[in-house]
């Protein structure tokens, strides 16, 4: 019996590294799209996944949403997120929307520009680096390439 005592020991090690690891995470977001978009629903889902409850939002003009949030010109994308304090534009990846609220910087956002083909939501396999942008006062930056 000892000997199945480390595999016990280290599957509980990952198990609590799992449910740390999105603790930051807010336990609600609104996203903000148009009706026909069905690959904002499956960005949606991947949040859901995280324990995230997305309340979805389509009969707004998602344009004032994005104007509202003071989002660059050229960052746009085809879903707005209200999550926590921040907005998160488009399909990004998660890696970088967690990174975001495990540090808390003093910004209004973090976005990735257009529909990249194998971010959360979007099929197909990763095509290229997915350069995602933190934005304030309607300038935007770089933030993290995955």
């Amino acid at each position: 019996m000892n000997r199945f005592v480390p595999t016990l020991v280290f599957s509980a090690a990952l198990l609590a590294g799992a449910t740390t690891a999105h603790a930051a995470l807010p336990d609600e977001a609104t996203l903000y799209k148009n009706p026909q978009c069905g690959c904002c629903d499956g960005y949606a889902s991947r949040l859901e996944d995280l324990g995230v409850a997305v309340t979805i939002v389509d009969d707004v003009p998602v344009v004032q949403v994005k104007e509202h949030a003071d989002l660059p010109y050229g960052l746009g994308a085809c879903h707005t997120i209200e999550m926590g304090e921040y907005v998160i534009e488009g399909h990004v990846p998660l890696a970088a929307v967690e990174r975001l609220f495990e540090e808390r910087p003093a910004i209004d956002g973090i976005g990735l520009a257009g529909m990249p083909i194998g971010t959360p939501g979007m099929p197909g396999p990763k095509q290229q680096a997915w350069n995602v942008y933190q934005f304030s006062g309607g300038e935007a930056r770089p933030y993290m390439t995955l």
